[in-house]
């Protein structure tokens, strides 16, 4: 059985990004791998920052989400629930609240492994979720 893996908004920026192709065909084969999971949150900060930093129009931003969406076997959306386990990650690990309801909602939809760039390699949350930085293994260990 393959693990259930949660993917951070820098990961999915950089599957749609042009800035360096190495990340962008990593990034593209996580979100194309069957078992992921992202957040609106993660659609959100995508969003974010396409239009604002990147000054993609949002026309074509909407044609990216959607792509995305089609290939992510699932879509979390934060509840009030993964509101209260991000305080309670926030305050137990000293994340920032957003990264924590990143962390969470990987908690919540039982992943095991959580690909980000920015959070520290290797760790593991609550005994069950790792943190891994997908760029620093190198292709072909995904």
């Amino acid at each position: 059985m393959q693990d259930k893996v949660f993917l951070d908004s820098n990961i999915v920026i950089y599957a749609y990004s042009t800035t360096d192709s190495n990340k962008q065909k990593t990034a593209k084969q996580l979100i194309m791998v069957g078992n992921t999971i992202i957040s609106t949150q993660v659609l959100q900060e995508m969003i974010n920052t396409f239009c604002r930093k990147l000054k993609v129009e949002y026309d074509i931003v909407k044609y990216l989400l959607q792509e995305c969406i089609e290939n992510v076997n699932h879509l979390a959306i934060n509840s009030q629930l993964t509101i209260f386990l991000a305080c309670d990650v926030a305050k137990r690990y000293g994340f920032s609240f957003y990264d924590s309801l990143i962390i969470a909602a990987a908690l919540e939809n039982n992943c095991t492994i959580l690909y980000s760039e920015d959070l520290q390699h290797n760790q593991v949350i609550e005994q069950r979720l790792r943190i891994i930085n997908p760029f620093c293994l190198g292709i072909k260990n995904l």
